[in-house]
């Protein structure tokens, strides 16, 4: 839901806003507030996350994992709150101490019934802009990942991965997820 309009917000105010459990984010200049997540959500996002960490220190990445709520700051006009992201060890420098400051190598987003279109639309297009290579949907509803790869005319559909499938992602080679699990 967006409010306030008419109001143009920085994404460095993603910083001030209150700790109430509601996620907020700064999308074009406009603020936009979310519910907490519902527990399918979570789950998805821990089992995603486990499984990221592990990979990454099995074979010494060197990378960061983080799940919400972490900010990433993209641009003056944009703050987001994603579920999970990952920074490379080349990219360590957007790594500030209150949060991410530019775009990381990974960003997933596990839909909310209040986030599906925003997740899809606005934000996907910014994640694209701003230069985030990997962008994965998670959707609860239909148990799919949709895993995308930024190319010159924006993300591409690089494979969708559903009940009974293993997700191995690209920027992970040796990493397998079997998709039941985010739903178990």
């Amino acid at each position: 839901m967006a409010v306030r309009r008419g109001v143009r917000f920085r994404a460095d105010d993603i910083w001030d806003t209150p700790d109430d459990g509601d996620r907020y984010e700064v999308i074009d200049g406009r603020l936009y507030v979310s519910p907490p997540p519902i527990l399918v959500h979570q789950n998805a996002s821990g089992v995603l996350y486990f499984y990221l960490v592990q990979h990454v220190r099995q074979w010494r990445l060197g990378g960061k994992v983080y799940a919400a709520p972490v900010g990433v700051v993209l641009d003056d006009e944009n703050g987001l709150q994603p579920d999970l992201v990952y920074i490379s060890r080349e990219r360590a420098g957007i790594l500030a101490e209150r949060g991410i400051e530019g775009a990381p190598d990974l960003v997933v987003e596990i839909l909310s019934p209040s986030t599906r279109g925003r997740d899809r639309g606005i934000k996907m297009r910014r994640y694209a802009a701003a230069g985030v290579s990997y962008y994965w949907v998670v959707d609860p509803r239909t148990r799919t990942l949709e895993e995308y790869l930024l190319v010159e005319q924006g993300y591409e559909l690089v494979g969708s991965h559903g009940p009974g499938s293993i997700f191995r992602p690209a920027l992970f080679p040796g990493l397998e997820i079997p998709i039941d699990d985010l739903w178990a």
